[in-house]
């Protein structure tokens, strides 16, 4: 599969994880381009091994020349149509072109144009790039994703996104930070639309395990929808429908 095909050179090279974020205070950016993939199931094996022995190698090398911040392979666990997700990472616009320049020249000598395990088993996706708004930065510790991971897909507003972020960032984000730890979360984040489908906002969280992610995640929604909350009610109102998600993250870098 020739991976510039994949990830247009129009765009930017920009995933998934926030594993790689700075401190908010901070107000870094990062942007993720994460691409969604619609996948025949019993070709995801294939698919699978495809990304893990021929396409991790060049990912990992340039995380490791600092090309990109990070990158990973996420599989369908539970939702929607998408079935995998592979997306990386990079700090600037610049650096989202430059990185895609080098990775697309190394995906066309190793793959030309030929059509590869990857091409074969998704025969369609979907491109988003999305932009880092807060969360937990996990990786500013040494500590790392979990593996079981949660995707909540936003249907919001345009005129009212911004503010939407502001009462995340003042109103929500301490309740989920009081739920990073031991047998709870290990991270979260909440990312801003910059280009792609209908979805505007996105907001993650992982955990080591799919019963402690979803204890926790029903105690943070207990905790803002439980009982009457002026900040959640102009939330909904901004972000008024939602697509869940469960991830199994197979790789990350």
């Amino acid at each position: 599969m020739n991976l510039s095909k994949v990830i247009p050179k129009i765009i930017a090279v920009l995933l998934i994880p926030i594993s790689v974020f700075c401190a908010a205070e901070e107000k870094p950016e990062m942007f993720v381009y994460s691409t969604y993939f619609n996948c025949e199931p019993e070709q995801e094996p294939a698919v699978d091994e495809q990304i893990l022995n021929n396409y991790a190698p060049i990912y990992n090398a340039s995380v490791k020349s600092g090309t990109i911040a990070n990158w990973g392979w996420l599989k369908h666990h539970t939702g929607g149509q998408w079935r995998r997700i592979l997306y990386h990472s990079a700090p600037s616009i610049d650096a989202l072109f430059a990185a895609q320049d080098s990775m697309n020249e190394k995906f066309s000598d190793v793959f030309g144009d030929s059509i590869d395990a990857v091409g074969r088993g998704c025969k369609s996706h979907e491109d988003y790039i999305w932009q880092y708004v807060t969360g937990s930065r996990p990786a500013l510790d040494g500590a790392t994703r979990g593996k079981a991971s949660l995707s909540v897909y936003m249907e919001c507003s345009f005129s009212g996104e911004e503010e939407a972020d502001e009462i995340f960032k003042k109103h929500f984000a301490p309740v989920f930070n009081a739920e990073v730890g031991k047998g709870k979360l290990t991270s979260w984040g909440w990312m801003s639309h910059v280009l792609g489908g209908k979805y505007r906002r996105l907001q993650t969280a992982t955990a080591d395990n799919y019963s402690d992610l979803l204890k926790a995640q029903e105690r943070i929604l207990d905790t803002l929808y439980g009982k009457k909350n002026k900040h959640s009610e102009e939330f909904s109102e901004i972000c008024t429908s939602h697509q869940d998600y469960l991830w199994d993250i197979s790789k990350e870098l």
